[in-house]
């Protein structure tokens, strides 16, 4: 201890002769070493006597450390480590370091409280961690603590379902809007009237927000970082457009014709946007106005084509007589991305778009000429009129293409279709992938991976050595499942190349496209979608395929003629990053494509689930379900899989529990038509040992009981149930069996809903950051079915809770954790 040290005496010392007790003597009495208290989390050892610290004399001691009680707790919860250090002497220093268990990054390590994310464990795990306090004189003391994390959990409670105009998110967690329709991209651009004046919708958000991914970025620059948690570009597609909300009174036709620059905003409000975001220190998310990677690519913007498809007479149309370009891409639905760090976004319902006049069939040579054939199976028929009427726009330049190409009509007499755009259909319908890091590169349509309804393109796990394969659903009722394996092997190195696009060339235009068959018994075959390889030759009656050219972009006449199994609607899929198992959401069917009669295995029901107070009938399988197969081996390169339904949506409320509620849900995490499927990022605890599965709505059968919603999901594997007959009722009364293959019942503790959104909305679209504790959520066409004169939603004006009478827009949502830990766990 310091010795006291007294300058100034005034006689002798020590003249009293007696024996009575010295001040010194009575404090080193009551405050000796032996007797100061030493517990909990501090220790005192000095005493204050008239405002004068009063220590005993001796050496320096080490300080006294406490690093908190044991504790428990589960994967992806914020742990924080609180210590205390005291001295005699000042403390110099305290860290925290960790001694045993899965490694875990430490916050403020070297602060008396730091935090971590607790890691993905399949089993308790213990993790040991030590606090190190060092004083002024360099002596040093430790002590230890002990984490042990469990297995992750969903540690929120559901919530309730919902018909309010708001987004609504469980306890404990906070919602915040980001990116709006007709946000400026630029800062030239000026804010959003939101009132139908706006124009310049090229550097504004588009309208419809969905599929979506999160690319990080480094702290300045353009430069790839993937584990960039405050700095990224959000890429995302722009499906449609809510038509009546972009003009001031509507859209409007005069003479028979759209007014060209109502046709333009509509066209420019479709497409992607790439949005730079950033978080800030407070924690809060923005984009970034005026940052030189934001871009919009519209049906306007110039694209490439690659793979088998390009320079065919496929492709040959007036702008492009060579087949190699195009213009823009449209109806951009669910996405994809790669190793490589690039986009992919995928044409779906591309065909409403183009008018054919009638007469169209006899200049095409007859209503069997292989060109009528194929534009009927795509579902543009004689005299369709296309959405929005873009092709009946008289442009300001007479020599411009830009709307006339959507009349897909024969009008010209030059060979290969050059003069005119009865081959503009076949430009679209493709997965195209977008570097979203590099404006100057034009997006490149993949035409190896088939053209149809591309509703997304996930791909399965990435392993060196083996070939990545693509999964992809066709978005309409009776359509296939397809999977595109590259003809080369993954190398892990491509991942890091600077030339992305050109590691698209390598992996994306050379491979096997495959169609999925299912079998009764829970097994499945892809079938090859290889010309000359059974029916798809010349010699097929139904249509004579020519090359592997027009199996690609013929891919639905060649899987009816392989007998690929008819589907419930396949939309998304996703791949669990753990297992591989690949999950497919089948959206919902009816009775006309699905009657009681024509129920199999993979799609098993028919049933009633009638609606509103009217009961107004919904017949077939209008609540739909979740089927996920397991790879042979588990490789994506397996030609056979197996199979099973891991969830069945239905409204717990009054359906069936034995034929129609099969996956056993309640109040808190019923469902009807799941649409949105994604899992948790491999690189935080939501993606890791049993990983998060985010379930997405885009349903009409349920919304008489709640809004769109998002549930989230600990789904277990394929085959953790069993076989089940299912007796499915028809609208006469009449039943009949169908025996399937279910996956494990569903419980409170495995799956529970997460978001409802606002009125009139589709909840789709999701990604995170690196570290999940940030997510983001797209809320398409909010109040879809309103008017202008008796508007059904005004979100996200609403967001706030006071009611308004704003136009209503799609937009971006942040979604994070209030006490900083991995969303959803």
């Amino acid at each position: 201890m310091n010795e006291m040290v007294h300058g100034y005496t005034d006689g002798n010392v020590d003249c009293n002769p007696t024996d009575n007790p010295t001040l010194e003597s009575i404090v080193e009495q009551r405050y000796s070493r032996r007797q100061t208290l030493f517990g909990g989390i501090s220790a005192i050892a000095a005493a204050t006597f008239g405002g004068m610290l009063l220590t005993a004399c001796g050496e320096n001691d080490a300080p006294v450390v406490n690093a908190g009680q044991n504790a428990s707790t589960s994967s992806g919860k914020l742990v924080t480590l609180a210590g205390t250090a005291t001295d005699k002497n000042e403390i110099g220093s305290v860290a925290w370091t960790q001694v045993s268990g899965p490694t875990v990054t430490l916050t403020n390590a070297n602060s008396n409280t730091a935090t971590f994310i607790a890691p993905a464990v399949s089993a308790s795990t213990t993790l040991v961690f030590r606090f190190t306090a060092t004083d002024v004189k360099n002596k040093s003391s430790t002590a230890d603590t002990t984490i042990t994390v469990t297995p992750a959990v969903l540690s929120f409670n559901s919530i309730a379902k919902s018909l309010d105009d708001v987004v609504k998110v469980p306890e404990g967690y906070a919602v915040s809007v980001l990116y709006r329709l007709g946000d400026p991209l630029d800062t030239a651009t000026p804010a959003y009237a939101n009132n139908g004046t706006d124009t310049g919708f090229s550097k504004r958000a588009g309208d419809h927000h969905d599929g979506m991914s999160y690319f990080g970025l480094a702290a300045t620059g353009a430069t790839p970082d993937a584990n960039s948690n405050s700095r990224g570009l959000l890429v995302m597609n722009h499906e449609n457009i809510t038509q009546i909300y972009l003009h001031a009174n509507g859209p409007t036709t005069v003479a028979g014709a759209r007014p060209e620059a109502e046709a333009l905003k509509e066209m420019e409000a479709h497409g992607v946007s790439v949005v730079e975001v950033s978080r800030a220190s407070s924690g809060a998310w923005s984009y970034v106005q005026g940052s030189t990677l934001n871009r919009r690519v519209t049906p306007l913007t110039p694209t490439t084509f690659s793979g088998p498809v390009r320079g065919t007479d496929f492709l040959r149309t007036a702008f492009s007589p060579a087949g190699t370009d195009g213009r823009g891409t449209i109806n951009n639905c669910a996405n994809g991305y790669t190793a490589w760090a690039t986009y992919l976004t995928c044409e779906e319902n591309w065909a409403g778009y183009f008018r054919r006049v009638a007469g169209d069939n006899a200049a095409r040579g007859g209503a069997t000429a292989k060109s009528v054939v194929a534009l009927n199976r795509y579902g543009i028929g004689e005299g369709a009129n296309g959405s929005y009427g873009w092709a009946t726009v008289v442009p300001t330049d007479a020599t411009s293409t830009v709307y006339s190409r959507w009349n897909a009509s024969v009008i010209a007499a030059a060979p290969n279709g050059t003069g005119d755009f009865r081959n503009e259909p076949n430009q679209y319908g493709w997965v195209v992938e977008i570097d979203p890091y590099d404006p100057t590169k034009a997006p490149r349509k993949r035409t190896a991976l088939g053209r149809f309804g591309h509703e997304g393109a996930w791909p399965s796990q990435f392993v060196a050595g083996r070939k990545p394969a693509f999964y992809m659903g066709d978005d309409s009722r009776g359509e296939y499942l397809y999977k595109f394996v590259s003809a080369q092997a993954w190398v892990a190195a491509d991942a890091n190349a600077t030339d992305r696009l050109a590691m698209g060339d390598k992996y994306l235009d050379a491979g096997t496209l495959y169609v999925a068959k299912f079998n009764a018994d829970g097994t499945g075959t892809w079938l090859p979608l290889v010309f000359g390889t059974g029916p798809l030759t010349s010699a097929n009656a139904t249509y004579a395929f020519s090359d592997q050219a027009d199996v690609l972009t013929n891919v639905r006449l060649a899987a009816d003629a392989l007998g690929a199994t008819k589907m419930d609607r396949p939309e998304w899929t996703a791949t669990n990053p753990v297992t591989g198992e690949m999950y497919l959401t089948l959206t919902n069917n009816n009775a006309t494509v699905r009657p009681l009669t024509g129920t199999d295995a993979a799609n098993p029901r028919h049933y009633n689930d009638p609606k509103g107070s009217a009961n107004t009938a919904q017949r077939g399988n209008p609540n739909g379900h979740i089927l996920r197969i397991r790879e042979t081996g588990d490789t994506s390169e397996a030609t056979t899989f197996g199979w099973d339904i891991y969830l069945f949506g239905a409204d717990s409320a009054d359906a069936d529990p034995t034929n129609v509620n099969i996956s056993g849900l309640d109040a808190s995490n019923d469902f009807s038509s799941p649409d949105g499927l994604w899992f948790g990022r491999g690189q935080n605890a939501s993606g890791q040992a049993n990983p998060l599965l985010w379930i997405q709505t885009d349903d009409g059968a349920f919304t008489d009981r709640t809004n769109n919603q998002m549930l989230v999901a600990l789904p277990g594997k394929v085959g953790d149930g069993g076989t089940k007959t299912i007796t499915n009722t028809g609208a006469d009364g009449a039943t009949r069996t169908q025996a399937t293959v279910v996956g494990k019942a569903a419980t409170t503790g495995t799956l529970k809903r997460f978001l409802v959104g606002p009125k009139g909305c589709e909840i789709t679209g999701i990604d995170s950051t690196p570290d999940g504790r940030t997510l983001f959520v797209n809320i398409q066409h909010p109040g879809e079915d309103g008017s202008l004169t008796t508007l059904q939603s005004s979100w996200p004006a609403t967001q706030g809770g006071t009611s308004t009478t704003a136009r209503p827009r799609s937009a971006t949502i942040v979604i994070t954790k209030t006490d900083g830990g991995v969303v959803g766990l």
